[in-house]
């Protein structure tokens, strides 16, 4: 597929600071930057990766035009000598990233990049929009298909997203998160998720009856019969009206598979009574969806008040995410190479706790018990360190350094892979089948006490003694230049 070039989708400063290394000498200075969040949304357990493949596709297209270049000239900031540098520019660096459909925790680095100062602060913008907004849909999606309990969710938000690109992607991010399709027709054209949609209330008010809206429709797509019964009254009429149409256009045919949507009132009574009218008129194979601002929390309680559904239609409130609607991953730099080579550690210092970095290039592991399969803790330690995982090993509670926890019997899992080397790509981007199939397999790898709504155990993600040394030195460091 095509792609648009998107280059110019940064924040100014981005080209301030390139022309500011490029006039200074550290245009070349190898720097590492890492994309992490501090916060998980709705006070989740834990989120959900995406987006990946959409920054692949941006890095690959990095090249500026004349046009881009006589705008940045006529801004009359930058350098001609930095201006007829980006006339060539590419990125030339390495990225490692979790893959998409993993579950992740707060300050463990997402993607980590080591480029030049310039190629590696210049794509932050567009690296976090991406990440942001379809780690922050995947999650909320997630939470709701897990809500369903094995039923159908599908997405049908497009009309309340943030834009085209908020639509189209965030179908994407939904699939990923969990969900079964989509209404976005582009999506499925794009990607893959897999497009399906009926009616509207419109259709059945062109009609002169109900009944001969339903009819007309079963009659055109008799093996797709959905039949929204609420536009006028759901028991009344509605269901009625759908079973008379089913009867003498669908029997007929020998077609017993069916559907109605309701997309108003109480979800619970009336699935309830929509079942028992439509098993007395031996239409047991008909299925019934319902829609209307749901989310996860009203999902869980009408199917506790033994509401009879099989599908769930859900909109605005995922595809906006719209309980918390900012994931909240940053891009910080964590390290740089001297002349020589070495990498130096950086941290970022703030009076607010939360916002103090964890310094250096890090790998990131997972443990998981070989026993259960079940993920224990993630651990960050420095980039030159290994994990041993044939014995014990000794980690920090995430909250209390001085709470330790001893973990045996596991096997330890590197979670970022390569993504590019040198500027040339080197992973191989799976399907997003296959993307939404490993996710599913990955959150079932977290314990159930992860997994709650409310109140959600903590998951360990540790640092490595070395780490800890490091951060804390260089704190002690911060304070005496202060």
């Amino acid at each position: 597929m095509e792609r648009e070039n998107l280059t110019m989708l940064c924040d100014f400063y981005e080209l301030t600071m390139a022309n500011g290394y490029f006039l200074t000498g550290k245009k070349d200075t190898i720097s590492y930057f890492d994309v992490f969040f501090r916060s998980i949304p709705d006070q989740g357990g834990f989120a959900i990766v995406a987006g990946l493949e959409d920054v692949i596709h941006y890095i690959r297209n990095l090249r500026f035009t004349e046009s881009d270049i006589e705008y940045l000239r006529s801004k009359q900031l930058f350098d001609e000598a930095f201006l007829d540098y980006l006339r060539h520019f590419r990125f030339s660096g390495d990225v490692w990233a979790i893959p998409e459909g993993t579950p992740v925790f707060p300050n463990e680095p997402i993607l980590t990049v080591r480029a030049p100062a310039i190629e590696a602060q210049f794509i932050e913008t567009y690296v976090l929009l991406a990440l942001n907004h379809q780690s922050l849909i995947a999650t909320k999606a997630n939470r709701i298909v897990r809500a369903a309990e094995g039923r159908t969710v599908l997405e049908f938000g497009s009309r309340r997203a943030q834009g085209a690109s908020a639509a189209i992607n965030g179908a994407r991010a939904c699939f990923i998160g969990g969900v079964n399709g989509t209404a976005c027709t582009i999506s499925d054209e794009r990607f893959g998720v897999p497009a399906g949609g009926t009616m509207a209330h419109s259709w059945v008010q062109m009609f002169d009856t109900q009944y001969e809206a339903f009819k007309k429709y079963c009659e055109i797509y008799p093996t797709n019969a959905t039949l929204l019964v609420d536009t006028y009254n759901t028991l009344r009429s509605g269901i009625p009206d759908a079973i008379r149409a089913f009867n003498e256009v669908l029997k007929p045919l020998g077609i017993t598979k069916c559907g109605i949507r309701i997309d108003s009132g109480d979800m619970a009574y009336l699935t309830r009574k929509a079942r028992e009218m439509l098993d007395e008129a031996g239409w047991t194979e008909c299925k019934i969806s319902v829609s209307n601002s749901l989310d996860e929390y009203i999902i869980k309680d009408i199917l506790s008040q033994g509401a009879q559904i099989d599908m769930f239609g859900v909109g605005e409130r995922m595809i906006t995410a719209k309980s918390e609607p900012v994931f909240g991953g940053v891009y910080k730099v964590c390290a740089v190479e001297d002349e020589q080579g070495n990498v130096v550690p950086k941290i970022k210092v703030s009076e607010n706790v939360g916002k103090i970095t964890n310094p250096h290039y890090k790998k990131v592991w997972r443990f998981y018990g070989r026993d259960t399969g079940k993920a224990i803790a993630d651990y960050l330690c420095v980039y030159d360190e290994t994990v041993d995982d044939s014995g014990d090993f000794e980690i920090f509670a995430p909250d209390a350094v001085w709470k330790r926890k001893v973990v045996y019997n596991f096997e330890a899992k590197e979670l970022q892979v390569p993504i590019f080397r040198n500027g040339e790509l080197v992973y191989e981007l799976p399907s997003l089948k296959e993307i939404r199939a490993y996710c599913e397999q990955q959150v079932d790898t977290l314990w159930d006490e992860v997994k709650r709504f409310d109140n959600p155990h903590s998951y360990y993600v540790d640092l490595s003694q070395k780490l800890w040394d490091i951060k804390q030195a260089m704190l002690v460091q911060a304070g005496k230049k202060i």
